[in-house]
């Protein structure tokens, strides 16, 4: 069964907003590291954001500082990345994956996550 899995995907025009969601077991969202990754077509999969078990660090890629936001909400056993002002760029699938334990120097190496979504698929258009 899945033990992540991603909603809030969707169409939006440039200079919109989504908000995802990643929701987990409680294991997982108490004690993992918990990170986006996005792959578009015809490009490798990247990094785009990670929080800390505690949510006291976050990382989040070059191209998207300023404009996307990750949080988590333990109570609902959930983690969110707002993403505001979004571009064509941003067009991808995303997934949440979860890291135990994480090393942030390397936040972004996806061989540190051991448990994916699904996906969601984010298209950003006009």
């Amino acid at each position: 069964q899945l033990q992540l899995v991603e909603s809030g995907g969707g169409l939006v025009q440039p200079g919109g907003s989504l908000r995802l969601s990643c929701k987990g077991t409680e294991r997982i969202m108490d004690l993992y590291a918990i990170g986006w990754f996005r792959q578009a077509p015809g490009k490798e999969r990247e990094g785009v954001s990670c929080i800390s078990s505690a949510g006291g660090d976050s990382f989040y890629a070059n191209s998207v500082k300023g404009r996307f936001t990750i949080s988590r909400d333990y109570k609902k056993s959930t983690v969110y990345m707002e993403m505001d002002s979004l571009k064509t760029e941003d067009t991808a699938v995303y997934y949440c994956a979860a890291a135990f334990p994480l090393d942030g120097s390397s936040w972004y190496d996806h061989t540190q996550y051991n448990i994916w979504g699904q996906g969601t698929q984010v298209t950003v258009s006009s």
